[in-house]
């Protein structure tokens, strides 16, 4: 999609999707704290879906329920930068947010990748059009997840450590999506949401891959959002709703209940 097309607004989302994959390493929330916190990334960082916007964030909508700000409001570091913007891709978290970042930073997060997949086309197909259809988009977005995002990830990565040099550095996953087998009776195929699935794995693994290359930390949700997926019956992501731009975005409960502990961990 364009810079807005994945986690976007309203005039250029029409569905979005991402999700998660890999092992969280603790390390120190205090003299990360110390050090100040900046929270860098796409929708998912700044809380689309979660409601209570902060004014001013504009299409960005950052959120008061988004994990950055409940962890920050917990742990009281020397400063908070919410720079976290809806529509954000790897060039433009790169391009736009790392002025938050100083040689001073102790704790950096950050979501990207998706948004530089095509994700919303993928849903957007999987939704509107025929499994056929889907599975081809499912399939186009995989290749791009093997053969383009890696060098924008390694690139966004380095611009991040060479802003921030002694920051410890969480690169947070996504949810998967569905429960399979589950509670819906409607909607995507069984073999849709299975795929969806997939690429969501795949999706987090060359995050997770680029995320050890550059001596971050790579924290999954994926745990913490097993049994709250789609068709779980206790779902902590929005469906397809209104306004469209909250579709595929976890909702309060979703960055309370699986980002905020994902982080925690691993701050």
């Amino acid at each position: 999609m364009s810079v807005r097309r994945f986690w976007a607004s309203a005039s250029t989302l029409v569905l979005a999707a991402v999700a998660a994959l890999g092992v969280a390493q603790p390390a120190s929330a205090s003299s990360a704290a110390a050090g100040g916190y900046v929270a860098l990334g796409d929708s998912y960082s700044s809380g689309v879906g979660a409601g209570s916007y902060l004014s001013g964030s504009g299409d960005c909508r950052r959120s008061t329920n988004a994990y950055p700000y409940l962890w920050a409001a917990a742990n009281s570091p020397s400063s908070f930068a919410f720079v976290a913007c809806s529509g954000a891709t790897t060039s433009s978290v790169a391009g736009s947010q790392l002025g938050a970042l100083s040689s001073s930073t102790g704790l950096v997060s950050v979501t990207a990748g998706g948004n530089d997949v095509g994700f919303a086309d993928v849903m957007q197909d999987c939704v509107l059009s025929s499994e056929a259809t889907c599975l081809s988009s499912v399939s186009s977005a995989v290749s791009q997840m093997h053969n383009s995002l890696p060098s924008g990830l390694s690139s966004l990565y380095g611009s991040i450590r060479s802003r921030a040099p002694q920051a410890h550095v969480v690169v947070l996953g996504y949810p998967r999506f569905y429960q399979l087998s589950g509670s819906c009776i409607a909607g995507l195929s069984e073999k849709e949401r299975a795929a969806i699935n997939n690429a969501s794995d795949v999706l987090n693994g060359v995050i997770a891959k680029q995320a050890v290359n550059a001596g971050f930390t790579f924290s999954s949700v994926v745990d913490e959002f097993t049994g709250h997926e789609l068709c779980s019956g206790d779902a902590w992501l929005h469906s397809v709703t209104l306004p469209v731009y909250n579709s595929y975005h976890p909702k309060a409960a979703g960055q309370s209940g699986g980002y905020l502990p994902a982080f925690r961990s691993a701050a």
